[in-house]
């Protein structure tokens, strides 16, 4: 079975194009949603552990804006935390692998799939991209982020044309019928490939 990753800078509409290809039943795995739920269960006490637990909510549940604020703004402490997700996360994909193990191939969409060395595991990659403006008024619109907030994120991920050399296919998101269009067309290769 192969390995497609499917990548793009944050807001570039990288998990619509994921929903796009699972309906059309490719097995698809969301490596940020796997560690959003891994950090709300089994990580969870050690991310109490080492950052503490003013991270979670009186509830119990992550809030994610507050560690991301804290996280972003350090690097030692995004690497710490990387540490912790990653390994969780990869150990998730390979159950996910073996229960589609007769799929010919299965995307494992990453936002920092080359920043996380994962692309290396990858057989293919489809790269997502979006003009910075675009992506940027996206986020806020759907985090209610602030314009600074996200680009101290965006600051700890690779430039697209970074990306690019090490992609096999390219899907431009400015706008989202001509992007499923260029989706249907690799999906069409990547069956013919087998």
């Amino acid at each position: 079975m192969k390995v497609i990753g499917l990548t793009g800078g944050i807001g570039s509409g990288k998990s619509t194009i994921r929903e796009w290809f699972s309906s059309q039943g490719v097995p698809c795995f969301d490596s940020d949603t796997v560690g959003k739920e891994l950090l709300n269960s089994s990580l969870k006490k050690k991310i109490i552990q080492d950052f503490g637990s003013h991270f979670y909510f009186k509830e119990g549940k992550l809030d994610r804006a507050r560690l991301a604020a804290h996280v972003f703004s350090d690097s030692e402490v995004l690497k710490k935390l990387n540490s912790i997700v990653h390994p969780a996360v990869a150990e998730s994909f390979e159950a996910f692998k073996i229960k589609h193990s007769t799929a010919p191939f299965v995307i494992k969409e990453a936002a920092i799939l080359f920043e996380s060395g994962g692309y290396k595991e990858c057989d293919e990659i489809i790269l997502v991209c979006a003009p910075l403006a675009l992506r940027i008024q996206r986020l806020i619109d759907r985090d209610q982020s602030t314009e600074s907030q996200l680009r101290a994120r965006m600051e700890h991920q690779w430039l697209d044309d970074e990306k690019e050399k090490l992609s096999d296919y390219v899907i431009q998101n400015e706008y989202l019928d001509v992007a499923k269009e260029e989706a249907k067309k690799i999906l069409k290769l990547l069956k013919n490939k087998g």
